[in-house]
């Protein structure tokens, strides 16, 4: 019996139902910015309407969260988690997302598993104005065990050069605002699973991993509503590394970030985690969002117009002068 590539692992039939799967899905996505369909070796977005336009580009993963979706087999959010982790940090600089290609490997493909993961990426780009250009999915037995997925993606937006974001403007008395986050997003969760091992554990009244699983939050809508309204003068997309990591990039030397963490609204699953793992207040604002998702940074005149803007952002603190570009009080 001759050798095949089905034979070696790869069955190069799944990846065609896969496409069939998503391909009308993905073109709904499109506008008349993108010149070509899936199927070509490239994909080709078409740039009109910017006088000095300048392009941001983000990539990022899903993570250990994934662990949690492929043993719950729960597949429909972690396309938005990898979508959201890359348009999210381009927001950070104003910028508008264009288009996100995704990466997607696995031990063994399953076309309807996979059709899950990208219609989620589907939604979330449907849902920020973005298309979804293109991609690859790569079937690599031996190299991941069958059952195991890992999912990443790029996204590129467009802002122009005289209004960028960029934390240089931030400066003492700014103020500094919270918009919450959906849940522990995708960072974190190689934490999360030492401590939660049981997703099918009941916590407030359905099983964990319905917690867990939350998606990102996109905050595109919300960032460019203030932005349209408001000169801002510094946004964080708080990520791993919480507020301790994530905040301090945008500050420039000489001035900190001052923020009065008992204002800040912590999910009552990261509670439980703090408690039943007995891990210090300042790990978890060092690992965890602990609630706060973004964070914009404005000239105290604007702050009350970005609350009123945004329903549910709040004021955590101000920027003052100091060494350290970050003091969280407990």
């Amino acid at each position: 019996m001759s050798n095949t590539y089905k034979s070696a692992g790869v069955d190069k039939e799944e990846g065609y139902k896969t496409v069939d799967k998503i391909k009308k899905a993905v073109g709904e996505t499109h506008n008349s910015n993108v010149l070509n369909h899936l199927g070509s070796f490239g994909a080709f977005y078409e740039i009109g309407g910017y006088k000095n336009p300048v392009l941001v580009s983000g990539t990022d993963g899903v993570g250990t969260k994934l662990k949690v979706a492929l043993d719950s087999k729960r597949y429909d959010s972690i396309g938005v988690d990898c979508f959201a982790m890359c348009a999210n940090d381009i927001l950070c600089h104003g910028a508008k997302p264009l288009f996100f290609l995704d990466y997607l490997a696995c031990g063994k493909l399953d076309s309807e598993i996979a059709a899950e993961i990208v219609l989620g990426m589907v939604k979330a780009c449907k849902d920020n104005n973005c298309a979804l250009i293109g991609g690859e999915t790569a079937e690599m037995p031996g190299m991941y065990q069958p059952g195991d997925y890992d999912v990443a993606g790029f996204c590129v937006g467009i802002v122009e050069k005289d209004q960028i974001i960029d934390g240089s403007k931030i400066k003492t008395g700014d103020k500094i605002i919270a918009l919450p986050s959906s849940g522990f997003h995708s960072n974190g969760f190689s934490l999360v699973r030492k401590i939660f091992p049981n997703f099918e554990e009941e916590f407030e009244g359905k099983p964990l991993y319905e917690t867990l699983l939350v998606p990102t939050r996109l905050y595109y809508k919300d960032i460019h509503k203030v932005i349209e309204e408001v000169e801002v003068s510094g946004i964080a997309h708080i990520t791993g590394g919480g507020l301790y990591e994530n905040i301090p990039r945008i500050i420039g030397d000489g001035l900190c970030a001052t923020i009065d963490a008992s204002k800040i609204q912590i999910p009552t699953v990261m509670l439980e985690l703090e408690k039943r793992g007995n891990i210090a207040r300042e790990e978890m604002f060092g690992t965890f969002n602990m609630g706060v998702g973004m964070i914009v940074v404005v000239d105290p005149d604007h702050a009350e117009k970005v609350l009123h803007l945004l329903d549910d952002a709040y004021e955590i603190g101000e920027i003052t002068e100091g060494a350290e570009k970050i003091d969280l009080k407990f």
